[in-house]
């Protein structure tokens, strides 16, 4: 449905009016608005104009209305148990459009139960403003528990605000709001994350240590030396591993996180982890899946090579970040590696390393 402000010659006059149209059909709204026309001789005075400018604003401000009423109806918020234009039902359906991402998918889905939780009646959009946003915020931060029953962390908070800031930027995208009133909320700020790795010489134990789920041992010493993350390392097939004379071996994916195309360059001892060439659509690491059993394998695993770390599989790209970064790759190479989108996330594992640095630096001491 279009909708779309238009003039007709009426008398002396110019009359507004709205055009819809959809589907090959039109239909017409007369706003009983008008403007004066241009003279055959002379020009309009300055109080005809400024008349002229506050009609047409006027107009737009119905069309405007109009056609968020219009898609108000299109998104069907007509749920009988909440209000008319509920904010809840539009953030269930773009969580919904997000299944295809499971961890992603996850995030959403949890601030979904929040949001219920929070508001236990419903909220329809005129009720999200200000004051709403800063009583969410307050209850992320007080009362809100994750599925252990524990106060969620500060980047758990801030991820699940910036959830719902951006659902409200969607919807001013779509015209089912006009402003964003999360623009006048300050958001609630990411703690700087702790990230688990292993140094070159633990990564080295591990290797030489026998796991009892080998095909998990595998794919965490293979991302700890291509940096991929796991969910493209379970998906990973043998049509994606290829190798050129110039190249060498080389993984070309999409990423199932930012959905972005890659050539990933990987060494002659990671593609010899990926064992015998399979058939094409055949998976490289099969067998591998996650689960809580598979984790306390994982860290059963690390804990026999003496590496007293809370260990999960993602700590094996932090693992492939940090060394690259140890071993003098420059920061912008390493974030192409990593596909990362932007600098500023690989910037993290360099803080990591000035960190390190540090504590190194009192290390050394003398009894003076």
């Amino acid at each position: 449905m279009t909708v779309t402000l238009r003039q007709r010659k009426k008398g002396d006059k110019i009359s507004l009016y709205l055009d819809y149209y959809s589907d090959g059909k039109r239909d017409y709204e007369y706003l009983q608005l008008y403007i004066i026309p241009e003279p055959e001789k002379g020009k309009l005075t300055k109080e005809q104009k400024e008349e002229n400018r506050k009609t047409m604003i006027l107009a737009e401000a119905i069309r405007s209305k109009r056609l968020l009423q219009i898609k108000n109806e299109e998104y069907g918020f007509r749920d009988t148990d909440k209000a008319k234009g509920s904010f809840i039902a539009y953030f269930e359906r773009l969580t919904e459009k997000r299944k295809g991402s499971e961890g992603n998918w996850g995030n959403w889905d949890s601030v979904l139960k929040h949001l219920k939780k929070f508001a236990k009646n419903g909220a329809s959009f005129k009720d999200i403003d200000k004051n709403w946003l800063e009583d969410f915020k307050t209850y992320l931060i007080s009362e809100a528990k994750s599925k252990t029953n524990k106060h969620l962390s500060q980047n758990s908070q801030s991820s699940y605000f910036s959830k719902v800031t951006a659902a409200l930027k969607e919807a001013v995208k779509e015209g089912i709001i006009q402003t964003n009133p999360a623009n006048q909320v300050e958001g609630i700020r990411s703690d700087d994350p702790d990230r688990e790795f292993l140094t070159l010489e633990e990564l080295q134990a591990a290797a030489k240590v026998e796991c009892e789920m080998p095909v998990l041992k595998n794919a965490f010493i293979f991302s700890a030396l291509s940096g991929l993350r796991w969910s493209d390392i379970e998906k990973l097939v043998w049509s994606e591993v290829q190798h050129s004379e110039q190249s060498g071996y080389y993984i070309r994916f999409r990423q199932k996180k930012t959905k972005g195309a890659e050539t990933l360059p990987i060494s002659e001892q990671a593609f010899s982890l990926l064992g015998e060439r399979r058939k094409q659509d055949d998976k490289v690491f099969e067998g591998l899946y996650y689960s809580a059993w598979h984790n306390l394998k994982l860290r059963e695993w690390v804990m026999k090579a003496g590496i007293n770390k809370h260990i999960t599989f993602h700590c094996a790209r932090h693992t492939y970040a940090t060394l690259q970064i140890t071993l003098g790759t420059d920061i912008y190479t390493v974030s192409k590696l990593l596909g990362h989108r932007h600098l500023k996330t690989t910037e993290i594992y360099a803080k990591v390393i000035d960190h390190k640095k540090q504590e190194a630096a009192h290390k050394i001491k003398l009894d003076l």
